[in-house]
């Protein structure tokens, strides 16, 4: 018996015992875990399959023994431990974790895009991540190292010259955004960026740009020197030969009547003077033949008032046209002329017909027209720039290449008082003699007009000029490797030459080829000048941007 009741209470404390051991374990653990998240609230690495299974330390899940994922949250403070969440757009090495300015340009930073600052969605999906990461790190540094090469390149070199300091008002605009200006000093409410000091209105600075020897050559550039001498005022023209209109006859009759025997058949048909045009029937015509036989009759009775009619009624037939062989003819004879020829009264060519054979004809109507090319007229058309350089008697040459006629000197026979509406040109009529009839009316011929020399004038190229339509500008060389953009005021232009009334003076070197860049340069690098106030800068190397 006290056997059984020493063995039954040995039993009672072996398990009072190991109910208490296991008691003072589990609070050790409770204790260790407690203490672990005070440390930590997030555990940093968990099971997939088992979330309550938690570590600091990389392991194995105790129930599945998979592998331990790190928890996305400890993924996201990570990334925002090591990844900066502001930057600087024109600065990009400059970061912070917060809000603020830059402090090499005090522009405002920047928040990241979101997408670069974004963990990994899921947590099975780490690894993946993990390089996509690595790969937008390596892209942005590598934009970041791009930037700075840019930004670490030297500055376009100005090398200026003060033209005027004070007359324009003194401004204060943002370089990244030039409508903002102030009148006082202090910072882009844009971007956060100073403002710059800027001369405003000013008459502006000579902008020098530099070009080194084998840029020169690459380029092609020729330079040519402003020289002082004389310009003749030759005006180069196209003329139009046309009929000489002071030669210029018209046939018309002076009774009504039929035409018969119509000897003109077309126009272009040549005639001589004296030749047979066509025979006219007339009762007027006539009528003015017996008055003039019946004064003849009565001329024998009286002679005294015989002589007055006789002498009334020729001279009648004489201004109905009759000619003289006609009333010859007539005396002679005694008998009336029924068709009463008529005859030219010039050489020519008929260019104008308007009547057939057989046709009835009134006063004032033009049977045809004969012209005489034996003197021809060259219009030409002169541009009102030169108008003022010609004047009547001046010498003239006219050169017909198709006709094989050259240099066919002349003079200006005159000038047309009104300009063409339309080409707003003034026209110059030249007389040509003709002999040969080789100049035809209609054709085309090339025309010198001499307007006399113009003495003691500065001189270039025409092609050292630049012409933007507001302005004419010329390349000047300062020295071997210094070029500047120059606006010029041009005078008279002629024989490949331009006359230059202000803007340069003689003995300085024009550029005649290669200009057109270096013109474009010097404004953008002006543009750079009003805009950044470089005005108030030491001159850099002239060279640095080559």
């Amino acid at each position: 018996m006290k056997h059984i009741i020493s063995l039954f209470i040995a039993m009672t404390l072996g398990a009072v015992l190991a109910i208490s051991t296991a008691n003072a374990a589990t609070d050790t653990r409770d204790n260790h875990q407690h203490a672990d998240h005070s440390i930590d609230p997030h555990p940093m690495y968990s099971c997939p399959m088992h979330p309550e299974e938690t570590s600091h330390e990389k392991g194995r899940c105790s129930l599945c023994n998979m592998f331990l994922v790190k928890n996305e949250q400890s993924a996201i403070d990570e990334l925002v431990t090591n990844n900066p969440n502001y930057y600087c757009p024109m600065h990009p090495e400059e970061t912070s974790h917060e809000k603020g300015h830059c402090p090499q340009c005090n522009m405002f930073l920047v928040k990241e895009e979101e997408e670069e600052s974004t963990s990994v969605e899921h947590a099975g999906h780490s690894h993946t991540h993990a390089v996509t990461h690595a790969v937008t790190l390596t892209d942005k540094s590598a934009s970041q190292s791009k930037a700075e090469q840019v930004l670490s390149q030297p500055k376009p070199a100005l090398l200026t010259t003060p033209q005027a300091n004070d007359e324009g008002n003194i401004k204060y605009v943002c370089p990244m955004h030039p409508h903002v200006i102030s009148d006082e000093q202090g910072t882009c409410p844009i971007c956060g960026m100073n403002l710059e000091k800027v001369t405003m209105g000013g008459v502006g600075e000579e902008v020098v740009v530099g070009v080194s020897g084998g840029m020169q050559q690459a380029l092609g550039m020729r330079s040519e020197q402003v020289s002082e001498g004389t310009l003749w005022k030759l005006v180069k023209t196209i003329g139009t030969v046309e009929y000489n209109e002071n030669t210029i006859g018209h046939a018309h009759t002076r009774v009504s009547g039929w035409l018969e025997t119509l000897m003109i058949h077309n126009v272009g048909q040549r005639v001589k003077k004296g030749q047979l045009l066509y025979e006219l029937y007339s009762p007027e015509l006539i009528n003015a033949q017996d008055d003039y036989m019946q004064a003849k009759d009565y001329l024998m009775q009286d002679p005294e008032r015989g002589a007055g009619l006789l002498k009334k009624a020729r001279l009648r037939l004489e201004l109905l046209g009759v000619s003289s062989t006609t009333i010859q003819q007539l005396e002679n004879t005694g008998e009336t002329i029924y068709r009463v020829p008529y005859y030219a009264d010039q050489d020519g060519f008929i260019s104008q017909l308007s009547v057939r054979h057989g046709m009835y004809v009134e006063p004032g109507t033009t049977l045809f027209e004969i012209v005489d090319l034996r003197s021809v007229w060259v219009i030409a058309d002169v541009f009102e720039n030169e108008q003022s350089w010609l004047e009547q008697g001046r010498p003239v040459e006219v050169t017909s290449s198709a006709q094989g006629l050259f240099d066919l000197e002349s003079t200006i026979d005159y000038i047309y008082p009104e300009l063409d509406p339309v080409s707003r040109a003034m026209r110059v009529r030249i007389k040509l003699e003709n002999p040969g009839k080789s100049l035809k009316p209609g054709s085309l011929v090339d025309v010198k007009l001499f307007g006399g020399p113009k003495r003691g004038v500065l001189s270039i190229p025409t092609e050292a000029l630049i012409q933007t339509g507001r302005e004419n500008r010329v390349v000047v060389q300062r020295d071997d490797n210094s070029f500047a953009s120059v606006a010029v005021k041009v005078g008279m232009i002629a024989q490949g030459k331009a006359e230059i009334i202000e803007g340069l003076q003689a003995g300085e070197k024009v550029i005649v080829s290669g200009q057109f860049l270096l013109d474009s340069e010097a404004s953008i690098q002006g543009s750079l000048q009003r805009l950044s106030g470089s005005n108030t800068e030491p001159a850099a190397d002239p060279h640095a941007h080559h």
